[in-house]
């Protein structure tokens, strides 16, 4: 998962990615709001962590342009401001969550997973497809309970494309969700790996199809004609 934090706070925005990034998610950061209201819609991210009292533009103002141009990321707001008014002032602007300060980090990460299951559609931490089974919260890949290990790019890729089995993810779309700022992942990055998860995968009932000119596509593989 690719995430933008948006807080003007350096130390707390650094405590912050660091639990995110230990969670195996790509974090970008911010400490304004118009820096943030440009890159929310020019860049693709799976969820926004959104403070309210940032400079240059105010959080809330920010959030509404958000979802008045189109964005759809989930954003939860992270804030000082404890007053119930508040809370549904940001909700009805079109946030999915609120968490105020002062909070426990493991709350936070916690909340967004929640956020991220709720996003796919998905009601646990669990993604299964034929045998195998990936843990999103331990970040572990099981094929009939037997632990397949992977790099932590594999783990991303392979997590990407279960989330989506049975449709085809574009290349472009890999490639914004498994770079951030201070690492580069590139279309050349994408056929080796995919090539590697392919190797990987061949016994265990999966397959990953290129839709030429598209994405990838993972699906259970044809059992072989008898």
């Amino acid at each position: 998962m690719r995430i933008l934090l948006v807080e003007d706070d350096p130390a707390l925005s650094f405590g912050i990615a660091r639990a995110l990034q230990r969670e195996g998610w790509l974090v970008d950061t911010l400490s304004d709001g118009a820096a943030a209201t440009v890159e929310g819609l020019i860049d693709q991210y799976d969820l926004a962590v959104l403070d309210l009292g940032l400079p240059r533009r105010d959080g809330m103002e920010v959030l509404r342009t958000w979802r008045s141009r189109g964005a759809k990321l989930p954003v939860l707001i992270l804030t000082a401001r404890d007053e119930l008014s508040d809370r549904v002032q940001g909700l009805d602007n079109g946030a999915d969550d609120y968490v105020v300060k002062p909070f426990d980090l493991p709350e936070l990460v916690a909340r967004l997973r929640a956020l991220q299951r709720r996003a796919a559609g998905r009601a646990d931490e669990r993604i299964v497809l034929g045998d195998l089974e990936l843990d999103t919260r331990h970040r572990e890949l099981r094929w009939r309970g037997e632990r397949v290990h992977l790099s932590p790019r594999e783990q991303a890729l392979t997590e990407l494309l279960m989330a989506r089995a049975g449709r085809v993810v574009p290349k472009d779309h890999i490639v914004s969700t498994l770079s951030s700022w201070e690492t580069d992942f590139s279309e050349n990055s994408v056929e080796v790996y995919i090539h590697r998860l392919r190797k990987r995968f061949a016994d265990l009932g999966v397959t990953i199809k290129t839709v030429r000119g598209f994405g990838y596509l993972m699906e259970l593989a044809e059992p072989p004609a008898k």
